[in-house]
């Protein structure tokens, strides 16, 4: 994945390493960093490759990749060499022209790789190409992973000025290994003996056999086929840091592995305490000199160079396989593996996360049988499969043995033919059969169409003829039927397709099943329809994650997620950036779900493997080898030939390989000239749009968007405004990402959760892997609400009097399927409801729903009308009741005015020291001169304000998208002034405060107005300067321990900000501070409640504080500050950090999430303005 380099990360502990260089003359035997302005750095990302590009990279200690030496050339210029490759930056030679510069054997004589430095006033430099007069520099917003260019000059642009520092790195150029005997240092070895690739299924004895068994309709249960033999389990294992330790024989017979651990298969080893999970973006965890495996300095691989895991087992052969073809099944394996059967090597195979398959026949014994595995965690496969995540190893998903008869259905290729009108379709099949004994076989396939009840609908035949010993033949079929159920996410209908291969005579001699969908796919005036209705992708893309144990994910907790999915309106899942586990698939048929299939080839690292030749088989191969698996899946709708690799001709290939097998549409984010649809990353709204407008006759898709790391997910309405309702040929996109890439250490708690780094691993991102809609143990956070109200498929139009519009927005359900139901809310609190069914309505129809609420609006109060939207009937992924799409209006408004009981008692008031004090009967209000704060807010005695720390500013927020360190702010009190009214009653006291943090200064004033009944009167004015750029402006106060029960009059029930409060409704809400905190992974600002008309804190008896805003505030109320929550890092340490006391914080304004953890900030009307007077009012209260 792309990211935004944090701004934070420039911290102080760069700069002490490195200092600013002020002159124009450089040393060429001293090392330097080229920085951008919000600390990304020059980066050749160790890559030797003639016309290699230079990338923006973060800035990552001790790597080398990132130093440069600034070389003379005899002119007044320098060239620009990398001290590690020794290769020099060219333009490219491409003259006056934008484009990405490239590294080249250095010529300093080269007017290519001539760069002018610049010195600017801000101590920036410029680098402007002597070829070109062209500047060094970035064309967009600076993000990882961007090459760089030469652009068109502007010294004004901050974008072409970049920081010159000097590096303490000793780069010493070591030796790049250049050759090896190993099959996994070598590209164009990927697969020995290994079987070519094939759709999924268990082949069965015969019919009867097959029809009884669990999953003959529910394909992820585990089959009983007496021709299948489940491996999973207890192995024995050995694991050794690197290949010159492994136990080389260990794969003999005699080999003695009593003496070694177990291990479960499958599992991902690491999670089980061996060796050590890296968690990197788009750094390779190894040295990036493709195709070998070598050490780098300071990374982990410096003490682990390649681990070796050796797997061993014995297994029996039931006695009715003799004479059968026996196939070994591996459905995953990072990152090589070789096998032996009985001590004999039978193969090797590479591709993590597609199956290899084995013959193994001549291998097999009667009896006992001993299986031998050889896994390394690195080899060149490892380039490709440079995904954001944590690198993982050993054998993560099942294996198994099936047993075939000497003639075997080797494969089957379902397709269908549906008419235009929609009332017939033919199934067509390809049934691939293929000889493996020693003389000819007359055969036939019958081929059995069945409807959901199990119904047989269609039986035809197709002869194998007298098929030769050895050959293979693909036989084609094809059935029709009329008025055909068709497949959809929404109404994912399944047909069973029963295959069974016949002798001469006409026995079984096996059979197998496949579920099948029958659905057509076309793009129209470049948008997707799918059974001739428009389809709009509204998804999220998916990593194969689970806490415990890795990329070994449970069938339960792939289900967990597909049931969120559903229940949360998400109707399309990415499979980011690999095949998932096939189980996976017939899940998404069967529940419903539109599937992008991702093929296991990403490159992020080294772009350049796309370009060359010898890498083409593997490209081709990955792509091949998941649609030969997954294409008779209804819910494949596209396939992706992978992610974040640049563009070449091996892509070129891989499209036309998986089109020869398939029609489908494809899908490539990184070349959209060779996919069948135009797609992105990130783009901001307005470039998204401005890309939605160019003349391309092809669907446009967002591969990856909103990206929900943190605290995040802001503006998501806005996006889907436009594509839904404004767009030209937009279809869609998918959320980053789906779930937080947490996982545990072994031996801990499994509700703590650790990310990049917390292993000693290096390289590593941080939590950049933690961006999930739901937390790695899935639970739902306040982001997923907000996905689910955006993404639903019934919307509210308008209000009239009784009346309420409602608009279909699915593309298949009729409104009948729903019930509606309406609640009647007075100031927050419900006082009528009714539920009934909705009227026929068609996709796309709008619909006018008579709701008598004009009676309930009798009195001066808000009244608000909840509506939801719930399903009629138990469906497969919910129960009747669940709501699919919910609103709330606004029917009348109270009229606000101010109104408190006359106070009776007179207002006493002492001074001592610099203290003043407020006292009436049952009430203390206590002030300090000299810092202007209220320091005591005290009711029956009891004082509300903890330890003096009444209401101040807090300017403070760090999230993912805008992580700020603490800075501690320079406090002075400007003016303090009080006075007692007339009738001594009541008194003003005027606090003005200058705030400083940093370099930006803010100039507050407090005014209070004191009653002798309790009631505190509160008004405050920020000031914002020129260069304001803080995330938010507020008053914090420090309050009682015991005021932990919160009640509030706002939107709620979870978490909300201005930018993401679709989902939460006006309404009165009750909770616990403590329950106020969320489970970001990432430690960080949360909590939020917006558009808040009153909130109160009170103790178990009721009694303590109420603040009622003048019109309305933003609020969080937490046992942390957020210094504490962003410098304790690990959400699940935070009750180590738990203060006592509550902290509050009364927002006058708070700048918008945004999404800039990677992508843009907030939008600009979420933006705090600079020179503007921000003002709010609030009232305070005792509660007695």
């Amino acid at each position: 994945m792309l990211n935004f380099k944090h701004l934070f990360l420039v911290s102080v502990a760069l700069w002490s390493t490195v200092g600013m260089v002020r002159a124009q003359e450089f040393d060429p035997k001293q090392s330097y960093e080229i920085h951008t302005q919000n600390g990304l750095v020059l980066d050749n990302q160790e890559s030797l490759d003639l016309g290699g590009k230079i990338f923006i990279s973060k800035k990552e200690p001790h790597k080398e990749s990132q130093v440069w030496n600034l070389i003379p050339c005899g002119n007044g210029c320098y060239s620009i060499v990398s001290p590690l490759t020794e290769l020099g930056i060219d333009n490219s030679g491409n003259g006056s022209k934008e484009c990405p510069v490239i590294q080249w054997d250095p010529n300093k004589e080269n007017p290519n790789q001539q760069w002018r430095i610049t010195a600017l006033p801000n101590g920036n430099y410029l680098f402007t190409s002597v070829a070109s007069g062209y500047n060094l520099g970035f064309p967009d917003a600076g993000l990882v992973a961007e090459p760089v260019y030469q652009l068109k000059p502007d010294a004004q642009k901050i974008s072409q000025q970049w920081k010159i520092v000097k590096s303490n790195l000793k780069v010493v150029a070591e030796a790049f290994k250049t050759r090896s005997d190993n099959d996994w240092e070598n590209e164009r070895i990927f697969a020995v003996n290994k079987e070519e690739g094939r759709s999924t299924f268990v082949p069965f004895a015969d019919t009867e056999e097959m029809k009884g068994d669990p999953s003959y309709t529910r394909p992820w249960i585990r089959n009983h086929s007496s021709r299948y033999l489940l491996l999973n389990g207890d192995w024995k294992f050995h694991w050794v840091k690197q290949p010159s330790e492994r136990p080389v024989d260990f794969y003999k017979p005699g080999y003695d592995v009593s003496a070694w651990k177990e291990i479960p298969v499958p599992s991902n080893w690491e999670m089980l305490g061996y060796g050590t999970p890296i968690y990197t973006n788009i750094t390779y965890p190894i040295r990036n000199n493709p195709p070998f495996i070598q050490g780098q300095r300071g990374y982990t691989v410096e003490k682990e160079p390649n681990a070796v895991g050796s797997y061993r087992r014995e297994f029996s052969l039931p006695a009715d396989w003799k004479n059968k073809e026996v196939f070994i099944h591996f459905d995953g394996v990072y990152s090589a593996m070789y096998l032996w059967i009985n001590g004999k090597k039978v193969g090797y195979s590479q591709g993590a996360n597609n199956d290899a398959e084995f013959n193994i026949t001549q291998y097999v014994k009667p009896g006992k049988n001993i299986l031998a595995v050889e896994v390394y965690r690195w080899s060149d496969g490892s380039y490709l499969e440079d995904q954001d995540m944590f690198r993982l190893s050993g054998i993560h998903r099942d294996v198994y043995l099936v047993a075939t008869p000497k003639l075997r259905l080797r494969d089957v290729h379902l397709t269908s033919v549906i008419s235009d009108r929609f009332d017939k379709a033919d199934l067509c099949v390809k049934a691939d059969v293929k000889n493996y004994g020693k003389s000819a076989v007359n055969a036939s396939v019958r081929i059995g169409l069945l409807d959901a009840d199990g119904k047989t609908l269609r039986t035809f035949t197709t002869a194998v003829g007298n098929l030769a010993a050895g050959k293979e033949i693909c036989l084609p079929a094809k059935a029709s039927i009329r008025d055909p159920q068709l497949w959809s996410a929404e109404t994912p209908y399944l047909y069973t397709v029963n295959l069974e291969l016949l002798d001469a005579s006409g026995k079984v001699l096996e059979a197998t099943t496949q579920q099948y969908g029958f659905r057509k796919i076309e793009i129209r005036d470049n948008k997707v329809y799918i059974n001739d209705a428009l389809v709009l992708f509204k998804g999220a893309n998916r990593h194969d994650i689970h806490p415990r144990f890795g990329k070994a994910v449970p069938v339960e907790s792939m289900i967990e997620d597909i049931l969120l999915f559903k229940r949360f309106n998400l109707n399309t899942i990415r499979t980011s950036h690999y095949p998932n586990d096939p189980k996976m698939y017939a899940l998404f048929d069967y529940y419903g779900l539109y599937v992008m299939d991702e093929a296991d080839l990403e490159c992020h690292g080294n772009m350049m493997l796309t370009k060359r030749e010898s890498w083409k088989g593997a490209f081709v191969d990955r792509v091949v080898r998941m649609v030969e698996r997954d294409k008779n899946h209804p819910s494949v709708i596209f396939w992706s030939m992978g992610n974040e690799s640049g563009g070449g001709p091996n892509f070129e290939a891989a499209y036309q390989a998986a089109k020869e097998i398939d029609a489908r549409f494809i899908h490539y984010e990184g070349m959209n000239d060779v996919a069948d649809m135009d797609s992105r990353m990130y783009p901001s709204i307005e470039s998204m749009i401005a890309q939605d407008n160019e003349p391309r006759n092809k669907p446009f898709f967002l591969c990856e968007y909103a990206h929900a790391m943190g605290n995040a997910v802001g503006n998501l309405e806005e996006y889907w405004d436009y594509i839904a309702n404004q767009s030209k040929r937009m279809i869609g996109g998918c959320i980053w990402d789906w779930v937080d890439q947490g996982i545990n250490k072994p031996g801990e708690a499994p509700d703590r959760y650790y990310f990049g780094g917390s292993f000693g691993d290096r390289p590593n991102d941080n939590d950049f892997c933690c961006n999930g809609l739901v937390t790695p143990d899935r639970r739902v956070t306040p982001k997923l609400w907000e996905v689910k109200k955006v993404y639903q498929y019934m919307t509210f139009e308008e209000v009239g009097e009784n009346n309420v519009g409602l608009r279909n927005h699915y593309s298949f359900l009729n409104m009948r399927h729903f019930n509606l139901r309406y609640v009647i809310l007075k100031d927050g609190v419900p006082v009528a409801e009714e539920e009934f069914g909705l009227p026929d309505g068609k996709p796309g129809e709008h619909r006018t729903i008579h709701i008598p609420f004009l009676r309930h609006l009798t009195e001066d109060a808000d009244y608000h009308i909840n509506l939801e939207v719930k399903l009629k009937s138990d469906c497969v992924w919910a129960k009747a009741g669940h709501v699919v799409a919910t609103e709330q209006f606004l029917l009348k408004e109270r009229k606000r005015k101010s109104e408190m009981p006359e106070p009776s008692e007179p207002l006493q008031v002492i001074e001592e020291r610099q203290y003043i004090r407020f006292r009436a009967p049952g009430t203390e209000v206590s002030f300090d001169s000299k810092t202007g704060m209220m320091i005591a807010l005290r009711y029956d005695g009891q004082n509300l304000i903890h330890r003096q720390q009444g209401p101040s500013l807090n300017w403070y927020r760090s999230i993912n998208n805008d992580p700020r360190e603490w800075i501690q702010p320079v406090i002075a009190l400007r003016g303090f002034d009080w006075k007692m009214a007339e009738d001594g009653k009541s008194a003003s006291i005027l606090s003005e405060i200058e705030v400083k943090v940093g370099k930006v200064t803010v100039p507050y004033t407090v005014r209070y107005q004191v009653h002798s009944n309790g009631v505190v009167d509160v008004a405050a004015d920020f000031t914002t300067g020129s260069n304001f750029d803080l995330p938010r402006l507020a008053l914090q106060m420090f309050l009682n321990p015991s005021l932990e029960q919160v009640e509030w009059y706002g939107r709620g029930p979870m978490e909300n900000y201005r930018d993401r409060k679709n989902a939460a409704y006006v309404g009165r809400y009750q909770t616990t501070v403590t329950d106020m905190a969320e489970h970001y992974a990432r430690a960080q600002t949360m909590g939020g409640r917006t558009d808040t008309r009153w909130l109160s804190l009170t103790d178990d008896r009721g009694k303590g504080l109420k603040i009622t805003a003048t019109d309305t505030v933003d609020f969080s109320v937490q046992h942390y500050t957020d210094k504490d929550l962003w410098q304790v890092k690990y959400g699940h340490d935070l009750p180590d950090i738990r203060r006592a006391e509550v902290v509050l914080n009364l927002d006058c304004i708070q700048r918008g999430l945004g999404n800039a953890s990677c992508g843009p900030g907030p939008r600009p009307h979420y933006e705090i303005r600079k020179d503007t007077v921000y003002s709010y009012s609030f009232r305070m209260e005792p509660l007695r």
